[in-house]
């Protein structure tokens, strides 16, 4: 071997030493960096007319595993939901309050049976009634709140879901630009472990934003699906483009659509496929569509269910009641009825005028039985005006029934027969025109239908009504379109909603109180029913199907619920008297002081309520189980959320462990290229000493 090849070899490995060196460096400025992996020089024999002369120096290349790397983006989606989930259902779980709170919705419910127990106990006093509709109130006051406080945290999340679909186009943007720079850096033989370390944080955030799929291309790009298998990036970009974000609580929220985009995010055509709750979305997004799309508004439901057995109970035991002195005039509610509709009633019931001093100027009782099972609501009319004339009449208008006396020294009292009760849907007459009811609602009758397969559905053409159908992850499982235009019928209804794709999931049909119900298949267990829009209008009474048909409880009548003024500002009002049907005209039919009907309210609080598809308990039972349920929920999310959080982190220090930079490791490493340097070093300077001696012999 020659001297200069001596000398080259010695300068090769200087230079290596160097190169070394100076990766060593950029590494430990590097040491409390997230995400950089640390670097090391790729050093190779140099071979010459086949004798090894010296070493080849590479570039710096990242030290870092895929599979790894892989691991914490799918450890990333399941955090990102966990953390998105458990966010907003502990503020849902604080709108509640503490279950020992006085606050409460439980205590608010718990008050009123509390309250009417008290008016038996102080004879009736004027303080007590009113504390009882007070509670009534302030307990209907405290549903519609939680109701509303529940929309606006669906208006939240889904000003988030438009904030997060945002920040996920900007990474799509900065891994495509990032794509194309280790892309070309590669193909030139450079180092690419800045622009890869830059995209890889930039993954890591997108895998929390959203549950991703990452592949590894040769020339070093990645190319990006979603959990669904929707391509979200390869060498062409694509940004989704949400067209809601309206930061409002909605009956239902626009898809978000993929499109494809130029490299500066200009979005351009669609590719045809989409991103909602249909799909696995998984991560932050997919966190917050689910309590968008499912949580939130099943909970708002069951808020609804528990409105309507309440209101059940209390006007149940008031509409069989009455005051002293009597109302004038009682006037119902609309509820979907017109005079030509079938009366659907049997038993009996006794209307009454009676003078504001209680005596009975004239009675009547209608057996709707004897009537015939094809009687009309008119004919009932027709029965009660011959019965109480000319002292008292009874009108039907725009679906509303009303009872008034002719003097205005007399008033109107009604009152179930006690062998055989009138009844429709098991509610008595005058509850089911809502007469004389304790709470009232301008956009809900507060009582089953009592429709039948044979009776006219009543919506007109092009009155619509979408239906959906979601699993218990919030995963739409079908939807349909309600037109009516099958057939007339209820019955048609029904047959249109069997024969519509929903019946995949499970079947359709009329309860014995003529509530649509829908029992789930087995492979669809828990799947629930939404009403998202509806047009519906049952021959101008203002009552849509979603109102009339019980199938959610998104249509009761909450939002516009209220204890009559006249209730709250004069307790004379709240019927706890009974009108004593043995009474002949001329006698006492109430008595002063009469409050029977107090007893009544406090046996029917206590009472099994049907509160349709969520089953019979009491009201207290169903509140139980409704905030139990709420808690147990919050705290399986939290739970959820430390574990998810757990195992991303132990993702995230396993890859590194491996990839990441150690201080002891690269003093070491310094000490060895310091001391290659110098033996280096020593080399180029005896070879350079026989140099000079050979030049000396000559």
């Amino acid at each position: 071997m020659s001297l200069n090849s001596i000398l080259n070899s010695a300068m090769s490995g200087l230079g290596a030493s160097q190169a070394g060196m100076q990766t060593v460096s950029t590494n430990i400025a590097n040491v409390s960096t997230p995400g950089y992996a640390r670097q090391k020089v790729a050093q190779s024999a140099s071979v010459a007319g086949g004798t090894v002369n010296g070493v080849i120096v590479g570039e710096p290349t990242r030290v870092a595993d895929k599979f790894l790397e892989n691991a914490v983006y799918q450890r990333g989606g399941a955090a990102g939901r966990a953390e998105a989930v458990s966010t907003y259902l502990d503020r849902m779980q604080s709108l509640l309050g503490a279950p020992d709170s006085k606050s409460g919705l439980a205590a608010r419910l718990s008050a009123i049976t509390s309250a009417v127990s008290q008016i038996a106990g102080l004879q009736g006093s004027a303080q007590s009634i009113a504390l009882f509709t007070g509670n009534v109130s302030d307990s209907i006051d405290a549903l519609n709140g939680l109701q509303k406080d529940v929309a606006n945290l669906q208006a939240d999340v889904e000003s988030e879901v438009s904030d997060t679909v945002g920040r996920v186009n900007v990474l799509l943007r900065k891994v495509h630009g990032l794509n194309a720079e280790v892309s070309r850096l590669q193909g030139l033989g450079l180092s690419t472990s800045g622009p890869a370390d830059e995209r890889m944080n930039a993954l890591q955030e997108l895998s929390g934003l959203m549950e991703v799929t990452v592949r590894e291309q040769p020339d070093g790009r990645v190319t990006i699906d979603s959990a669904s298998g929707q391509v979200l990036l390869d060498k062409r970009l694509r940004q989704l483009n949400y067209a809601s974000g309206v930061a409002a609580s909605q009956a239902s929220y626009a898809p978000i659509d993929i499109r494809f985009a130029a490299d500066d995010g200009t979005m351009g055509a669609s590719t045809g496929e989409q991103i909602d709750s249909t799909g696995l979305v998984g991560g932050k997004l997919g966190g917050l569509l689910d309590m968008r799309d499912r949580a939130l508004p099943n909970f708002s439901e069951q808020l609804g269910q528990l409105f309507t057995g309440l209101a059940e109970t209390l006007n149940k035991v008031s509409n069989e009641g009455t005051t002293l002195p009597p109302p004038q005039t009682l006037t119902g509610q609309a509820n979907g009825l017109v005079g030509a509709d079938r009366l659907g009633f049997t038993g009996k019931a006794t209307f009454a005028v009676v003078a504001k001093d209680g005596t009975l100027v004239a009675k009547t009782t209608v057996d709707f039985d004897a009537l015939g099972p094809n009687a009309t609501v008119d004919q009932a009319i027709t029965a009660i005006n011959a019965g109480l004339s000319p002292a008292g009449t009874a009108s039907f208008t725009d679906g509303a029934l009303s009872i008034g006396a002719t003097s205005s020294a007399n008033g109107i009292a009604i009152a179930q027969d006690p062998t055989t009760p009138s009844a429709r849907a098991g509610v008595g007459f005058s509850q089911f025109f809502g007469l004389n009811n304790l709470i009232r609602s301008d956009s809900s009758a507060l009582a089953p239908s009592g429709f039948t397969a044979a009776d006219p559905h009543g919506f007109g053409t092009g009155e619509t009504a979408q239906i959906v159908l979601r699993d218990t992850s919030g995963r739409i499982l079908a939807t349909h379109t309600l037109t009516g235009e099958g057939g007339g019928t209820w019955g048609d209804i029904i047959n249109e909603l069997n024969a519509s794709p929903l019946a995949e999931h499970g079947s359709f049909a009329l309860d014995p109180r003529g509530r649509v119900a829908f029992t789930a298949k087995t492979a669809s267990a828990g799947a629930t029913i939404s009403i998202p829009s509806d047009s519906t209008d049952r021959l101008g009474t203002g009552l849509s199907f979603s109102a009339l048909s019980g199938l959610t409880g998104a249509a009761s009548g909450l939002s516009t619920a209220k204890v009559p003024a006249t209730m709250l500002s004069d307790t004379s009002r709240v019927p706890l008297a009974r009108l004593q049907l043995d009474a002949a005209v001329g006698q006492k039919a109430i008595g002063a002081g009469d409050i029977r009907g107090a007893n009544a309210f406090v046996d029917a609080l206590g009472a099994t309520v049907d509160f349709g598809k969520n089953g019979s308990a009491t009201i207290s039972l169903f509140t139980s189980r409704l905030l139990g349920s709420a808690g147990s929920e919050a705290s399986l999310a939290q739970t959820t959320m430390k574990d998810t959080s757990a195992r991303l982190g132990d993702a995230v220090n396993r890859r590194d462990s491996y990839s990441g930079v150690n201080i002891d490791e690269e003093l070491a490493q310094m000490v060895v290229l310091q001391n290659s340097y110098s033996a280096s070093a020593r080399v180029m300077s005896t070879a350079s000493q026989m140099y000079d001696a050979l030049l000396g012999m000559l």
